[in-house]
């Protein structure tokens, strides 16, 4: 398998999770601005909305969309415990937890990346985010990950989102419960190998 990654965006998460499984997989970097691979190659070709991550199966077939391309990894392995069982309650739960974490945290920060978007909108996106970030405090109090002590494909994507409030001067320190848990899952050694991989850590 070949996951396109452009570094610290969210394709992070899946590499995470390749990781964390063990599966062999190959990373081919993207630039998202030139919509290039590295080593050469049209990015739009491998996925035409232009955004990493995609993952290219063994057969050929192209697997886009952070959330599904987790979920499919962890099922490689579902003995791993990053995901719980297909059909079952708390399969349902992850789902909502990627969902939320897709929807309501990930796309707050999307205008705080793009360089047309005008400077007076960005304190309100920072608002949005402050918000969500509230909830999600609460949600952790107690637990060590989202959905309880087991770490899941979802915690992979909520550590990359919270990286991001570094770029955008975003104070974790205000949500203690968060930055606890950024703090837990930078320290996991295959988090710690994918951040290298990827040029983000030393």
């Amino acid at each position: 398998m070949k996951l396109y990654f452009a570094p610290g965006a969210c394709s992070l998460s899946p590499h995470i999770v390749a990781r964390e499984l063990g599966l062999p997989i190959e990373i081919k970097k993207v630039n998202n601005k030139e919509k290039t691979v590295e080593g050469g190659g049209d990015y739009w070709r491998i996925n035409g909305r232009g955004y990493v991550p995609a993952l290219e199966l063994d057969n050929g077939e192209i697997l886009t969309e952070g959330p599904a391309i987790v979920q499919y990894l962890a099922d490689q392995k579902p003995e791993s415990g990053l995901a719980p069982k297909a059909g079952t309650l708390e399969r349902y739960r992850l789902q909502e937890w990627l969902n939320f974490l897709t929807s309501e945290v990930h796309k707050q920060f999307t205008p705080l990346f793009k360089p047309n978007t005008p400077e007076d909108y960005k304190p309100i996106a920072k608002q949005n985010i402050a918000t969500r970030f509230d909830w999600l405090d609460k949600q952790l109090a107690g637990k060590d990950h989202l959905m309880g002590k087991t770490f899941t494909v979802a915690d992979a994507y909520l550590f990359v989102l919270l990286n991001w409030t570094k770029v955008q001067q975003i104070d974790l320190s205000k949500w203690p419960h968060l930055a606890a848990f950024q703090k837990r899952v930078a320290a996991r050694p295959k988090v710690k190998e994918a951040m290298r991989a990827e040029g983000l850590i030393p």
